[in-house]
């Protein structure tokens, strides 16, 4: 067996960047509870057999795209830190349950756009033009508790 060249080894490390990344961003946003098959998926797409075609178990390119899961998994997490401890609307609150601040007078959430001081959405246009799909947007945030 041939030694891997330094292109291999990046390449390995930044391909399970990619599915550490993905791995997390899935868990994060899942809509059901965690079962022991979710383990066994999990497990069957890092250290499949497709995978260990391309990364021979035990050589350094396993070994590449093992830290590059670890890098992208752990990396979704801090990109995540960062951006929630500079956002004024978030606290650690939100990595146990979600929450988040409620939006301010003339802030719509979701879909709608936040409209600034003079009632403009980020489109430019005047809240006023937008009267007919302001109630829609209204009741959903209701339905939401959100308003």
């Amino acid at each position: 067996m041939h030694q891997a060249t330094t292109f291999q080894l990046i390449g390995a490390a930044a391909f399970g960047a990619l599915i550490g990344w993905y791995l997390y961003y899935i868990n994060r946003h899942r809509t059901s509870g965690v079962r022991i098959t979710d383990l066994v998926t999990v497990i069957g797409a890092v250290g499949g057999g497709a995978i260990l075609k391309l990364f021979p178990a035990g050589t350094d390119l396993f070994g590449a795209y093992g830290l590059g899961i670890f890098a992208g998994f752990f990396g979704y997490f801090v990109v995540l830190l960062i951006m929630v401890a500079i956002s004024p609307n978030f606290s650690v609150d939100y990595f146990i349950d979600g929450r988040h601040s409620k939006p301010g007078p003339g802030q719509r959430a979701g879909q709608a756009a936040m409209a600034d001081d003079a009632g403009h959405d980020q489109a430019g246009r005047h809240r006023a033009d937008n009267d007919d799909e302001a109630p829609a947007a209204d009741e959903a945030a209701k339905a939401q508790g959100i308003r």
